[in-house]
């Protein structure tokens, strides 16, 4: 049997071996420490924000996000219903209610004008709400030019999940940079990775002293610990950090290979009726961390079920887009607005092997098993 093809491995190697063990010889074992703060200063000036607080996970950066913006029990915050359940849940820690919205059909992002219409009813019927948070999705950024003006106009604070985004832009500004604060992720099968590990992002001071503050344990300047509120265990380690310094030089390179691997299923697909890269006709801006396919059944006679039962017979794989939150049964009686999208790409659309450690062969082999499946249902 032929080895596995993984959908987004870690990207590591010589780079990160030498920050890690420069890392361990200085010492700084512990969490935090010199490349916590280097790795800290780096991020943000890639993204072009003044503040960033590295954090043990993309969903403790949502959660604190949530936290310094003021939400709390009883309160609503309005999110993309097509996104990974951290964002929902993130919602739920903090004791508000989460209200899903849609997608836009196309790049599966929240619709504004729906977001709007949500805003709207919300207001109209007594709801605090207290943020929203746009998820970019598979490394594409949501509308911004047209989510940030109408929650200004509601006077509701805008958190990014930008967890998958990192490295992508819209309307030429780096994804990461918008709202009040963002969020980034780390974990193994990001475009970049730290193991696990996240940040939250901000221009705003005030914001970012209190998720240090609040992810070290709430701890009091004194001699002796000292805790006045509840805080959370959420700082990154030295070492940790130190792998994504080595990462970070690489970026831009491992969004290349992305980008690459992407073109590659592009080729192939572009002659199929029926099947089309996912958001792929306006992806310049994107930084193609997953890289899907979509796939209209009635053109091509068959389901993206189907080729996913292929890949996996051929040792390579594949999944589907991310299962919208308000069909998960834990978010199943949470209030939504829906046009449809987010449950149609759901079930149309399959994930293909997308990481920028993909060997050549590996590629060549999963565009071969790609290749033969839809020569066989032409």
């Amino acid at each position: 049997m032929t080895d596995r093809i993984l959908m987004s491995s870690p990207d590591v190697g010589e780079v990160e071996e030498r920050f890690l063990v420069e890392a361990f010889r200085s010492g700084w074992i512990a969490p935090l420490g010199p490349d916590v703060d280097a790795f800290e200063r780096e991020v943000a000036e890639r993204v072009g924000v003044r503040h960033a607080a590295a954090l043990a996970s993309g969903t403790a950066a949502l959660h604190l996000g949530l936290l310094t913006l003021g939400v709390r029990p009883g309160d609503v915050v309005v999110t993309s219903t097509m996104t990974f359940a951290a964002t929902a849940n993130a919602i739920v820690y903090t004791g508000a209610q989460p209200y899903f919205v849609d997608s836009e059909p196309a790049g599966g992002n929240m619709d504004p004008a729906l977001l709007e219409r949500a805003l709207t009813e919300l207001t109209a019927s007594g709801a605090r709400v207290a943020a929203v948070v746009p998820v970019d999705l598979l490394g594409k950024a949501a509308d911004y030019t047209r989510i940030l003006p109408i929650a200004e106009r509601f006077g509701v604070p805008v958190l990014s999940d930008a967890a998958e985004a990192l490295g992508a832009s819209h309307a030429g500004a780096p994804a990461g940079s918008f709202g009040a604060a963002s969020a980034l992720s780390f974990n193994g099968n990001k475009i970049m990775t730290t193991s696990g590990g996240g940040m939250l992002l901000t221009d705003d001071a005030d914001i970012a002293s209190r998720v240090r503050y609040l992810s070290t344990q709430a701890r009091q300047p004194a001699v002796h610990y000292e805790h006045t509120e509840v805080g959370y265990n959420y700082r990154l380690s030295n070492l940790l950090a130190a792998l994504g310094r080595a990462q970070l030089t690489r970026l831009d390179e491992m969004i290349g290979r992305r980008r690459a691997v992407r073109e590659v299923y592009r080729a192939l697909v572009a002659d199929v009726d029926g099947v089309e890269i996912f958001g792929g006709a306006d992806d310049a801006e994107d930084n193609c961390w997953l890289t899907s396919v979509v796939v209209d059944p009635e053109l091509t006679g068959w389901t993206a079920a189907d080729l996913r039962t292929a890949l996996d017979a051929a040792n390579i794989e594949s999944r589907p887009l991310w299962k919208p939150m308000h069909l998960q049964a834990v978010f199943a009686d949470a209030p939504a607005l829906l046009n449809g999208n987010a449950q149609r790409l759901f079930e149309t659309g399959l994930t293909l092997p997308s990481g920028s450690a993909l060997s050549e062969k590996q590629i060549a082999r999963t565009a071969d098993a790609l290749d033969a499946f839809l020569g066989a249902h032409v």
